[in-house]
C-alpha cells in the first residue's frame, strides 16, 4: 500500500522480501530476495535505495544502527526511534520517565528471581496480570494473561530475555492516533479513534466512535505528544486504553499501521502516502476526514480456508465497500485484508463493513456485537 501511494506520486520502491510471493513484490519497482536479519541483505536494499523504512518493527537494530552509521543510505525512522517499538520495557520506561500516562508495570530481568518479582507485583495489584515478552511480540503474541504463580512460572519457562508484568486494567475501549513526522519535527495527526481489539488483534476502526468528543482530542494530543517524544520520522501509531477515566498508553508502532487503513479513502491523505511524503522529507498532506463516519473491519481467514480474492464479488456487492486483499494465502485466523466504508450514519457505514467482511470469508469472534441486521 506503501508503494501504491509512491506510484502515484511518481516514485519507485525497491522491496526487500523473504519470498518472491510476498504482497509487497506485486508492486515494488524491483525486489531484493534476502532477510532483515542478514547484514548482507540490508546492505544489498540501501544500496539500490535513497532512503531506508520499515513496513514492520520486527528488525535487527544493531544491524539497522550499523546501516545508519555507516550513512550509505538514509535510514528512517532511525535505530533509536525502532527500539522504542522493539522493546516494550524500553517504551515503558522512556515513556513513564517523560510523564506521559502507562498502566502500572514492573520490568523484570530473566533468572532465578523472576518468578518473585511477578508474584510480588501481583501481590500489590492483584492477580491476574499481564506478562508481556519485552522483545518478539506483536497482534497479540507474547502477551500473556496469568491468574496465579503456577500460571506465571509457566510463561517465564518460555521466555527469554526481560517481561514486562502490568496490571490487568478494565478497558473501558480502546484508541488509536496515527502521526505523520518529518525530519525537521513538522507533524500531521489523524483523528482519534475507536478501535476493537480481540486476542490482541485488531477487528474494526470506527472514525470517530463512540466516545466523547473531550476523549478524542486528549487522545490526540496525547498521541502526538508521543510521537514528538519518539522522536521518529515516517507515521507512527499510538495505541491507547480508555479505563475508568483515564487515558493510558499501551503500544507504539512506527511505521503505518492496521489502525490507519481507513485513511485510504476517508481522509483527505492517506497514511500510506503521508509516510512516503514523511521519510523523503516533502510536505505532508491534509489528514482531514473526507466524511462524517467511517468504519473499516478487517478481513480474516475463515475455517474453511477459503481465499477471499474468490468471494470478491459478494465483498463489492455491499453497497459502498472499499475491498483491500493483500495478496497474502488465505489460511484460518491470517489477516488477509480490509474493507472500508464511508457515509454520514454511524450504524449504516459500521454495518456495510462487518456484511462486506463476512461476505468475504470473515469469521466474527466472540467480543464483537454487530450492528442489527448483520447476519454472521
Amino acid at each position: 500500500m506503501a508503494g501504491e501511494a509512491a506510484s502515484a506520486l511518481g516514485l519507485s520502491m525497491v522491496v526487500l522480501a523473504e519470498h518472491p510471493d510476498d504482497a509487497a513484490c506485486e508492486v515494488a519497482s524491483e525486489v531484493v530476495l534476502g532477510s532483515p536479519f542478514v547484514a548482507a541483505d540490508l546492505r544489498a536494499i540501501a544500496a539500490r535505495c535513497d532512503v531506508l523504512t520499515f513496513d514492520h518493527e520486527q528488525v535487527d537494530l544493531d544491524l539497522v544502527t550499523q546501516l545508519e552509521s555507516a550513512g550509505a543510505v538514509v535510514v528512517r525512522p532511525g535505530a533509536d526511534t525502532l527500539g522504542l517499538a522493539v522493546d516494550k520495557a524500553r517504551m515503558r520506561s522512556v515513556l513513564d520517565d517523560a510523564g506521559v500516562p502507562v498502566p502500572d508495570y514492573l520490568v523484570v530481568d530473566e533468572g532465578p528471581e523472576a518468578l518473585d518479582a511477578v508474584a510480588s507485583f501481583a501481590a500489590a495489584h492483584g492477580w491476574p496480570v499481564m506478562v508481556k515478552a519485552a522483545r518478539g511480540g506483536y497482534d497479540g503474541k507474547g502477551v500473556w494473561p496469568v491468574a496465579g504463580r503456577a500460571e506465571a512460572a509457566a510463561v517465564l519457562a518460555g521466555v527469554t530475555g526481560q517481561v514486562v508484568v502490568e496490571e490487568l486494567l478494565p478497558l473501558d475501549a480502546e484508541l488509536a492516533v496515527v502521526v505523520a513526522r518529518r525530519p525537521s519535527g513538522a507533524s500531521a495527526a489523524w483523528p482519534a479513534v475507536e478501535t476493537a481489539q480481540v486476542g490482541g488483534v485488531c477487528r474494526e476502526v470506527l472514525v470517530p466512535g463512540r466516545l466523547d468528543s473531550d476523549v478524542l482530542e486528549a487522545a490526540s494530543a496525547l498521541g502526538q505528544k508521543v510521537a514528538e517524544i519518539a522522536g521518529g520520522v515516517g507515521v507512527m501509531a499510538v495505541e491507547l486504553f480508555w479505563s475508568g477515566g483515564r487515558l493510558l498508553v499501551n503500544e507504539v508502532a512506527t511505521r503505518p499501521h492496521n489502525s490507519g487503513h481507513w485513511t485510504m479513502e476517508g481522509a483527505v491523505t492517506s497514511q500510506f502516502e503521508n509516510h512516503v511524503r514523511a521519510v523523503l522529507d516533502l510536505p505532508l498532506g491534509s489528514t482531514a476526514p473526507q466524511h462524517l463516519q467511517v468504519a473499516s473491519v478487517n478481513v480474516f481467514g475463515g475455517s474453511a480456508g477459503e481465499d477471499p480474492a474468490q468471494l470478491l464479488a459478494r465483498g463489492l456487492g455491499v453497497e459502498g465497500a472499499h475491498v483491500h486483499l493483500y495478496g497474502k494465502s488465505a489460511r484460518p485466523g491470517r489477516k488477509l485484508g480490509h474493507v472500508t466504508v464511508c457515509g454520514g450514519e454511524a450504524e449504516v457505514v459500521r454495518s456495510r463493513a462487518w456484511a462486506a467482511a463476512i461476505a468475504l470469508g470473515t469469521p466474527v469472534p466472540d467480543g464483537i456485537d454487530l450492528p442489527a441486521g448483520v447476519l454472521r
